[in-house]
């Protein structure tokens, strides 16, 4: 990923490379997809299926010791989708929305190190006092999605828009899983911004007598907006457009734009993404009474067919909940899945595509890197920090209160 140089300041220096480990990689890879390999079926295994080989003790040892050298100066947010070992070291796991709330509540917390990616940790200085420096271990743990919308190119459809007629009464509403530039973009046109699990009422807000939109632009995740909008606001795929930032006006007519109710930006999550129909009926004849649960970010074919879909909290409430014996087959990132099997060795906990997929640019914060930040920290020297210019973080903070205000 690059990484747009107004959004980070700081000192950013090598990372220190991973010395060659004699271990075995875990058998844990394996847990999800049964005690056989099918070379056909199961084509993740080796690559990029098998879990990275554990950490060095050493690691461990040093991270442990520079977070008690810190202590209450430092604050540590792990995402649901890092690793086991990094999530260990962590004050407070969570989804991304959460964990930016959470370092705004510790207004002692001089350091807030971000395990997650680049537009979760923007989010967390937007919503931190200014004395608070928020740092990302790896500056290349982007995300895909937020990628796939750039602020040139969000400008370019507010132009469509106006020139097809469609803009006034257009309603931005951004997904959380957007960078700082685009949840600006929201807030200078008095939208909101929205998680996977408030969609509906942010939709709700635009569409109601608060907003009084007539329309709404989703960005950047087509899947969350037409998931939200036919199978939560009783909408068709006729009041759903797909605008494509890589042809002219989005692929679509001026008569299209005004017709529609939804106009969804042609973006997805490459993870939750691969996720199929087919998927769902292999698991289904393969476990009988499973029940398929699902994230929102999969396509509809996935979502229609599935039990149960939600968010990340959602999905880890659930299985929580569910009795013993409870078969699940779940839509999601593996880490956190296979935290799931683990964390319920009394429930069958399984992988909804039985080839592995993990989110990469979630797994690029590794020990290594931890430990990088956190000594660096200890020597006074913060590499990595992650600042949003003032204008942006005003304009995007705007567009998070209104999110948090949605009734």
């Amino acid at each position: 990923m690059t990484t747009n140089p107004t959004l980070v300041s700081g000192t950013i220096a090598a990372a220190p490379q991973a010395q060659p480990l004699d271990v075995t990689p875990s058998p844990l890879a394996l847990l999800l997809l049964g005690r056989g390999s099918d070379p056909d079926s199961e084509r993740g295994v080796d690559c990029p299926g098998v879990l990275p080989p554990a950490s060095d003790p050493t690691l461990t040892e040093r991270a442990a010791a520079a977070r008690a050298a810190l202590g209450d100066r430092l604050f540590i947010l792990g995402h649901h989708y890092q690793r086991d070992e990094v999530i260990a070291f962590a004050d407070v796991t969570g989804d991304s929305f959460k964990l930016a709330q959470q370092a705004a509540a510790r207004p002692q917390a001089e350091f807030i190190v971000f395990c997650g990616v680049h537009f979760m940790a923007e989010s967390a200085d937007i919503l931190t006092a200014p004395h608070q420096q928020v740092v990302l271990p790896d500056l290349a743990a982007g995300c895909s999605m937020a990628d796939m919308a750039t602020a040139e190119q969000v400008e370019q459809a507010w132009e469509d828009l106006i020139e097809a007629g469609a803009a006034e009464d257009t309603v931005p509403v951004s997904y959380m899983n957007s960078s700082a530039a685009i949840k600006a973009f929201t807030g200078r046109h008095d939208g909101t911004i929205c998680t996977s699990s408030n969609a509906r009422r942010a939709l709700d807000w635009a569409f109601g007598p608060q907003r009084g939109g007539r329309r709404v632009l989703f960005l950047p995740d087509q899947h969350l907006g037409r998931n939200t909008a036919i199978g939560e606001l009783g909408m068709t795929e006729d009041d759903c457009v797909v605008y494509n930032p890589y042809r002219p006006m989005g692929g679509l007519t001026p008569q299209q734009l005004r017709d529609a109710k939804m106009i969804l930006w042609k973006g997805h999550c490459s993870v939750h993404g691969r996720f199929t129909r087919e998927c769902v009926d292999e698991v289904r004849a393969r476990i009988p009474g499973v029940t398929v649960l699902v994230h929102p970010e999969c396509r509809r074919e996935v979502v229609t067919g599935a039990d149960l879909v939600g968010s990340t909290e959602y999905i880890i409430r659930t299985v929580a909940e569910a009795p013993a014996g409870t078969a699940f087959a779940i839509g999601t990132e593996l880490n956190l899945v296979r935290r799931l099997a683990n964390r319920h060795p009394d429930k069958n906990i399984v992988f909804l595509d039985r080839t592995v997929c993990y989110c990469s640019t979630m797994n690029r914060i590794d020990m290594p890197h931890l430990v990088w930040a956190l000594e660096s920290l200890v020597r006074g020297e913060p590499v990595n920090r992650i600042s949003v210019p003032p204008e942006v973080a005003t304009y995007a903070r705007k567009a998070l209160d209104q999110m948090l205000a949605l009734p």
